[in-house]
């Protein structure tokens, strides 16, 4: 995975790079919890959106904005009765790796950390690459580019966010290959 980047770590410090990896995570022994479990059965295999946005079905963890206590706290008023059925919104830890292994889960939304892209890679799931700081720009670059096993969402020209129009296409292009895959039976 890092061949050509330790090659060149190696021409730059004229000292050898030994690889010790990769660290692959082990399969979970325990159960995902009951609540996630049920949510996630009741839909077909691979239509869920592991913390994604739009009319898909979702389920996003997201940690409580700077100044409120929970992410409920933080959600416009009526958020959480306007997807009742088809999202999830949820402020604490969750198994995220049994959640990525669940066949419902078709689609994972990350932020491109090395821990949760390692979770990801020993899935199914295709993911779609959201990098904000330091070594998630270049994981989202290896991973989109080099490895083509994601894809990385455009950033606005003006601000260089992230706009919902550039994660909505991204995940629609991730989403549309899936069905592919699911229907044909091929990647």
């Amino acid at each position: 995975m890092e061949g050509p980047y330790c090659d060149y770590v190696e021409r730059q410090f004229k000292k050898p790079v030994i690889l010790a990896g990769p660290v692959v995570p082990e399969p979970p022994i325990i159960a995902l919890e009951e609540k996630w479990a049920r949510w996630l059965d009741s839909f077909k295999p691979k239509t869920v959106i592991f913390c994604a946005f739009g009319s898909m079905p979702f389920l996003a963890a997201l940690k409580p904005p700077m100044g409120t206590e929970t992410i409920e706290f933080a959600l416009p008023e009526g958020f959480e009765e306007r997807v009742k059925g088809r999202g999830v919104v949820h402020g604490d830890w969750v198994q995220q790796q049994l959640i990525l292994r669940h066949p419902s889960v078709g689609c994972f939304v990350t932020h491109c950390g090395s821990g949760s892209l390692s979770e990801a890679m020993v899935t199914e799931c295709q993911m779609v690459l959201l990098p904000s700081v330091g070594d998630q720009i270049i994981n989202a670059r290896l991973m989109g580019r080099d490895f083509k096993v994601g894809v990385e969402v455009k950033k606005g020209e003006e601000d260089g966010l992230f706009t919902r129009e550039g994660v909505c296409k991204a995940v629609r292009a991730v989403m549309d290959e899936v069905l592919k895959i699911v229907r044909w039976g091929k990647r």
